[in-house]
Order: C-alpha cells, then structure tokens, then sequence
C-alpha cells in the first residue's frame, strides 16, 4: 500500500470550501470546519508559512501540507466513529503480556505508567532527548524484532509510518498508533500489523481548545478540552 496520506488523498480527497477556520500555533495546527468538527495535527519544528485558506488541492510532498492536510482529515473522519466505550491505551491494553515493546515517539506520560508497571520497553525519538531514547540507527533493529510498536501518529504526516510498519514481523506484532494527530479512520487497519488507532477528539465548536493552539499550547494544554479516543 502507498503511505497513508496519498493512500487517504485517493480515498477523500480534499474539499477546502467547508473549512471555517485554520489557526496555527507553536506546537499544533488546527482545522475547524464550519459544522463545528475539529482536527489537529503537531507541527514538530515544521515552519509553517503557507496560506492554506487559498489551497485547492495540498501537495503532499511538501511536509506543511501534509501537516495541514492530516488535520483536515482528522476533522473530517475523527467524528464518524463510535466511541462509546472511552479509554485510555493502557487501560486498553494488557502490556504486561509482550516481550519487546518498541516506543516511537516518546510520549513521557505512556513511559511513566509503564515504568511504574515495571515492563520494559525501548523509546525512539526524531525531535526530543532524554537519557532512555535509543539512538535512531538503531530503530530498524529494535523494530522487526519486537513484537508490540506503540507509533506516534506524527508518522504519518513526517512519511515514516509506512517503513516502521513494513519492517514489523507479519502476524508476530502489534501496532499501537497514538496522538491527537492521529486520523481514527479504519483504513489504517489495512496497514501491516495496526490494531488500534488512540486518537482525539473536541466538542463542537471547540473554541477553547482553537485558543490554546493558537497561542502555542500543546497537548497537555488542550486535552482538557477534549476526550481521548479509539479505534
């Protein structure tokens, strides 16, 4: 399969006219469609400089599009699902079951519990630094030998996702994708080895949250705004 946004692209496409507004901060850009819907995807240290209100169609080899456009997305689809039954990954999931638990994308709040639990596991990071992140050259290794991935959604916008995923055991491992820029659409499932998609949504009209982002707040600042979901 191609990697997901072009897969996606040939799936929805893309429809600007119902785009009431964009707000980019520091750390997220946020799309809000005029029926209140709301999407988000980080930005990472991305440069953000495009006026997306004049885009008719978003180039998806430009990296601010694809930021732009997983938010779009995320707007679209996050809310055609049912989450009536709302948790959180590891009221989710039993990790204590796996034997090589790779993290990509260090999400400290997810490592913590998992501390506490005492499982092990490995965490690669592309933008942050921290005693425990393994050093990248060493991902690919860690990754076809392990049999549980918890798998930043931010993969997806930075074309990393469809390399991690393809060089995952088939049928010997578990996908976890995770964050606020996750698209809970379930053609992710398609993908090699994806069982759950934990993503985010917002109440109608979030203008709280769209504040937030706008003035440079991340995901701790926000998610009090919204809930934390799954596919």
């Amino acid at each position: 399969m191609e990697e997901p946004l072009k897969y996606l692209y040939k799936q929805y496409g893309f429809d600007g006219s119902e785009i009431k507004e964009i707000a980019v901060g520091e750390k997220y850009l946020a799309v809000l469609l005029t029926n209140g819907d709301m999407g988000v995807c980080a930005i990472s240290k991305n440069r953000i400089e495009d006026d997306f209100a004049k885009i008719e169609k978003p180039n998806l080899e430009l990296i601010a599009h694809r930021i732009f456009y997983t938010a779009w997305l995320n707007a679209m689809l996050n809310y055609e699902n049912d989450y009536s039954d709302q948790k959180d990954i590891l009221d989710l999931i039993d990790f204590s079951g796996y034997r090589r638990i790779v993290m990509i994308g260090y999400f400290k709040p997810v490592a913590e519990k998992l501390h506490k639990a005492e499982i092990g596991f490995s965490v690669f990071d592309l933008y942050k630094q921290d005693k425990e992140i393994v050093p990248m050259e060493m991902q690919r290794e860690y990754v076809s030998g392990a049999d549980a991935v918890i798998l930043t959604a931010t993969s997806i916008f930075n074309n990393t996702f469809r390399n991690i995923v393809c060089n995952t055991s088939p049928g010997a491992c578990d996908i976890f994708v995770l964050g606020p820029s996750a698209i809970l659409s379930k053609e992710l499932m398609k993908y090699r080895n994806v069982k759950s998609v934990f993503g985010f949504i917002f109440p109608k009209e979030g203008v709280k949250a769209l504040q937030v982002i706008r003035e440079g707040g991340g995901t701790r600042s926000f998610n009090k705004f919204g809930s934390k979901v799954y596919i």
